[in-house]
C-alpha cells in the first residue's frame, strides 16, 4: 500500500494556537469533571501497568491476583479494563485471572525502543498472542517515522497488524515526545491508523516527555478526522506520566471535546498507569487507599 500517497487526503499541518486555545480549553472545563462519576469511568478505562526492570513472576501474579479480586473490595467501581505486562508475564497472568474476563495487554515487539529486527518483533509478538494476549502494544519505528521512511514504518504495523489477526487489538504506540513538531504527531497517528491500529497511544513512559495534553488534542483530531474519511473508529490511549486523578480527567476532557462522548468507554479510550490507580480509588472513596 502506498500510504504517502494516502496521506494526502489530509491536512498534515497543525496550528500551535489552535491546539494551545483547545488545551486551555479542556483544562477549564475539566474541573467540573472532577468528579466520582468522571472518576469511575477513567478507572474502568485503565489499562493498569506494570513494566518495571524488577518484574517477577510473584509479583505479576499478586497484581493479577488483586485485580482479580478487585470487585469483592470495590463492588460499585468499574474493574480496570485490562492489565498491562511485558511479554514474558502474558502467561503468568493469563494463569491467575482465568476466565475472569479480565483482559490481558502486553507490550512486545521489541518495547519500548522498537530498535531490533522485524522478524524478531513478530516472533514476540506472535508469542505474546499465542500465550494469551488479548491486546498488543508495539512502538512504531520513531527513527523512520524522524526520517521520512513512512512506507517501511507502516508496512512494518500492516504485517504486524496481520500476524496477529483481527481478534487482536492493536495499539501503537507513536511516542509523540520523541517526535519533533505537532505536525509529526499528527502525520504518525494517521500513518498508524492507516495501517491497521485499532489505538494510537501517545507513550511508552520510558522516555523524558510522555503524554502531553497538546499531543493528545493532536492525536484525537487525527483520530477524529480519519474516522470521517473512512468511517472507521480508532481508539485513544494516555499513557506515561499520568498520576493524579485531575490528570485522569483532563484527557477525558479532551477526548470528550475533540472525538465526543461516543469515545468514552473502554473500547475506545484507555490510560496507561500504575499510581493513578490508587489516586482515583482515593479520589472515589473519599478516603486514601492503597489497593494496589
Amino acid at each position: 500500500m502506498n500510504y504517502t500517497n494516502k496521506l494526502e487526503n489530509y491536512n498534515l499541518g497543525v496550528s500551535d494556537s489552535a491546539i494551545a486555545a483547545i488545551v486551555a480549553k479542556a483544562k477549564k472545563n475539566s474541573t467540573a469533571n472532577h468528579n466520582a462519576d468522571v472518576y469511575k469511568l477513567c478507572y474502568g478505562c485503565i489499562d493498569l501497568t506494570s513494566l518495571n526492570v524488577t518484574d517477577s513472576e510473584s509479583s505479576i501474579a499478586e497484581l493479577a491476583r488483586k485485580a482479580m479480586d478487585f470487585g469483592n473490595h470495590f463492588p460499585d467501581i468499574p474493574n480496570v479494563a485490562s492489565l498491562c505486562v511485558y511479554p514474558v508475564f502474558v502467561e503468568t497472568a493469563g494463569v491467575v485471572l482465568g476466565d475472569s474476563g479480565l483482559r490481558i495487554t502486553s507490550v512486545a515487539g521489541g518495547f519500548p525502543s522498537s530498535q531490533t529486527y522485524l522478524e524478531v518483533k513478530m516472533l514476540e509478538i506472535a508469542m505474546a498472542a499465542e500465550n494469551g494476549a488479548d491486546e498488543i502494544d508495539m512502538v512504531m519505528n520513531v527513527g523512520q517515522m524522524l526520517t521520512g521512511d513512512y512506507e517501511l514504518l507502516a508496512n512494518e504495523i500492516e504485517l504486524i497488524g496481520g500476524e496477529i489477526g483481527g481478534y487482536i487489538v492493536l495499539k501503537v504506540i507513536i511516542e509523540s515526545g520523541a517526535l519533533i513538531n505537532p505536525s509529526m504527531v499528527r502525520t504518525a497517528s494517521l500513518l498508524s491508523m492507516m495501517a491497521g491500529a485499532d489505538f494510537v497511544k501517545t507513550s511508552t513512559g520510558k522516555i523524558p516527555v510522555a503524554a502531553t495534553p497538546e499531543a493528545a488534542v493532536v492525536i484525537c483530531e487525527a483520530i477524529r478526522d480519519y474516522r470521517e474519511n473512512t468511517g472507521r473508529k480508532v481508539g485513544f490511549k494516555a499513557a506515561g506520566g499520568i498520576k493524579t486523578s485531575e490528570d485522569a480527567a483532563l484527557y477525558y476532557t479532551i477526548v470528550k471535546t475533540v472525538l465526543g462522548e461516543e469515545w468514552l468507554n473502554p473500547s475506545l479510550f484507555r490510560i496507561g498507569t500504575s499510581s493513578a490507580a490508587n489516586t482515583l480509588l482515593s479520589s472515589i472513596t473519599g478516603s486514601e487507599v492503597k489497593y494496589f
